[in-house]
């Protein structure tokens, strides 16, 4: 998609983009002039620009000029293929043009490359957008930051940099030297000779002379290089770059950046002496949006992105998700602190005492000693069931770890990508289990965990030998019957039953067993006999009681279907044909009046 890029200053609109439904014109041109003066574009019979595609526009209130980059097609060079250079060009607010020679045209217009390039790389030459980082306050115009995010036109792959340009180099940069343009040729050559008037505003009484060198020569000599790496991301492709001063609690400012991705997420990252710190990525979109604008108002501490069906606000600092001091110190966020009073992180504020910051991760001191809110989480499960356990991660740079009493082999544990660790439930894997997260050399524990084996439901058992009186149960011998009658063993001896059975007069016999012909004692041990006592637990009653009102089911049962044997046989002997000679004694002759003729009136119907 073709982007464009204006800006209004005092009432004036400047433009930077395409003056046809194809694209092939670009322009940058001013409408809505002030005190009079005219509209004012570029010179058309030079091709001051090869197909542009412009993303940002910039204002330098001291010098009172426009800055617009962009990347283009350079013809600088002899190339097969096409070579894509981001520029950066430069027009006078208060251009108004020369009085014969580029008449409304812009006079002070130039243009310079701009090199964003990491060590041993080529260099990244697709600009996809630029951030003005405007200068603290009471500071010359001259320390404006610019923050550019680059893509490499070679690169199939994702991977993207940002870089960053000072106001100064580019002011230095436009005062030459430059290069001419020779129009027959369409070659560049290098202007040895010094031309005062090049990049310069107020060339409106300039001879045509000089207007006619100036029409030509537009580009410079030398690159605006970059102020030292700042990010390269071989694994994010970055679309939007928004960027912050503030101040930390060292006293020292820091720059924030807030880079959006393609695939919806927000990376906030702050530019440290060690380098560029990942802070936090928050997720802006449920699915990839194209991003049209992103807006940040430092004063309300929000970043509005803006896409074709809203507009999302994000704030700037988020430091509620950290609940403990060292997450707190670890994120290494200017805007939060840990307040040790309140327990909390919270944002940074100058009225605030007893608050701690580490920005600088090779300082060893440890700032959150009393820090012991992480305690002990049970977790019970069965046999051969898998466990989960989450470890949040406190940073993105933090590097998450597992310990334990015993040593956690890759063929049983496994490690998840978000730090959380499954494994299945035995004998040799309950325990203790630690996460701990190590960032710059500093060591936390983020949770702990105590596995144990939830018991199996209880089963029925045989009951030991060594219980107490309460739990015996009477055990029955199987023995053959006998001839005589069941007896009773003894008259001392009583056997609680259902029914009472009756003592014969007899002395009781000795009865052997099938398998061995010991004695029946009925359950007695050798020694002395002694009296059961009542609540001695037996199955005998329930069994006695089972078995009779089995016996009255089958007695309900046999004489259920005897009767209904009964009933059917009855029924069929009634149904039979009656002769003629039983008539008399079982049918009953009944008249019925006919409806048939008179003749018929003699018949009678019988049945």
């Amino acid at each position: 998609m073709d982007r464009s890029s204006a800006v209004t200053i005092d009432g004036e609109l400047f433009t930077a983009t395409s003056t046809t439904f194809r694209g092939t014109e670009p322009q940058i041109s001013r409408y809505f002039s002030n005190n009079g003066r005219p509209d004012v574009n570029l010179d058309t019979t030079v091709h001051l620009l090869n197909e542009p595609a412009f993303v940002s526009s910039s204002l330098d209130p001291e010098q009172q000029k426009l800055y617009f980059f962009f990347t283009e097609v350079g013809k600088e060079f002899s190339f097969v293929k096409d070579l894509r250079i981001p520029r950066v060009a430069q027009v006078c607010k208060d251009d108004v043009g020369g009085q014969r020679t580029l008449q409304k045209k812009w006079t002070s217009f130039a243009k310079a490359a701009v090199l964003c390039q990491n060590q041993d790389q080529l260099p990244f030459n697709l600009l996809q957008d630029v951030f003005t980082l405007q200068p603290p306050e009471g500071s010359s115009s001259a320390e404006t930051r610019f923050y550019g995010v680059f893509r490499s036109q070679w690169s199939t792959q994702l991977g993207t940099a940002v870089c960053s340009f000072s106001l100064q180099d580019i002011r230095t940069v436009f005062t030459g030297p430059y290069r001419t343009l020779n129009i027959n040729s369409h070659q560049w050559s290098p202007v040895l000779e010094h031309r005062p008037h090049l990049g310069q505003c107020g060339l409106s009484g300039v001879s045509d002379d000089e207007l006619q060198v100036v029409k030509k020569t537009f580009l410079t000599s030398q690159n605006v290089n970059q102020v030292g790496p700042v990010l390269v991301s071989s694994e994010q492709a970055y679309t939007r770059v928004a960027a912050m001063r503030t101040l930390a609690a060292d006293g020292r400012q820091y720059h924030v950046l807030f880079l959006l991705t393609e695939t919806g997420f927000l990376h906030k990252v702050v530019l440290l002496d060690q380098g560029p710190h990942v802070i936090e990525e928050i997720r802006v979109f449920t699915e990839p949006q194209l991003v049209q604008s992103l807006v940040l108002s430092s004063s309300k501490g929000v970043l509005y992105v803006g896409w074709s069906g809203g507009v999302a606000a994000v704030p700037v600092a988020r430091c509620s998700v950290y609940r403990s001091c060292w997450q707190c110190i670890l994120a290494r966020d200017p805007l939060c602190v840990w307040s040790r009073s309140r327990e909390v992180c919270t944002g940074l504020d100058q009225n605030q005492e007893d608050i701690v910051q580490n920005l600088d991760l090779r300082r060893k001191e440890d700032l959150c000693k009393d820090d012991t809110g992480i305690t002990d989480t049970e977790v019970w499960s069965r046999l051969n069931e898998t466990v989960y356990l989450p470890c949040l991660r406190p940073s993105n740079m933090a590097v998450l770890s597992w310990t334990s009493n015993q040593s956690l082999p890759e063929t049983v544990f496994f490690r998840s990508a978000d730090g959380s660790l499954r494994f299945l439930v035995s004998p040799a894997t309950v325990g203790r289990y630690v996460c701990t997260a190590e960032e710059g050399g500093v060591k936390k524990v983020v949770s702990r965990y105590v596995v144990r084996q939830s018991p199996s439901p209880r089963g029925f058992q045989k009951p030991e030998s060594s219980s107490g009186p309460e739990d015996r149960f009477e055990q029955i011998p199987t023995v053959e019957p006998a001839a005589e009658d069941w007896v009773t063993e003894s008259k001392d001896r009583k056997l609680i039953t259902e029914v009472q059975l009756q003592s014969c007069s007899e002395q009781p016999k000795d009865l052997e067993t099938t398998a061995e012909g010991e004695k029946l004692s009925a359950g007695l041990e050798d020694g002395p006999q002694e009296e059961l006592h009542p609540d001695t637990k037996t199955y005998y009653r329930e069994l006695v009681v089972v078995s009779l009102l089995l016996a009255v089911s089958l007695l309900v049962l046999v004489l259920g279907s005897v009767h209904i044997w009964r009933q059917k046989k009855t029924g069929f002997g009634s149904d039979r044909m009656v002769s003629p000679e039983d008539c008399s004694k079982t049918n009953t002759s009944i008249e019925i009046c006919s409806l048939s003729a008179p003749e018929d009136r003699g018949q009678t119907n019988v049945y």
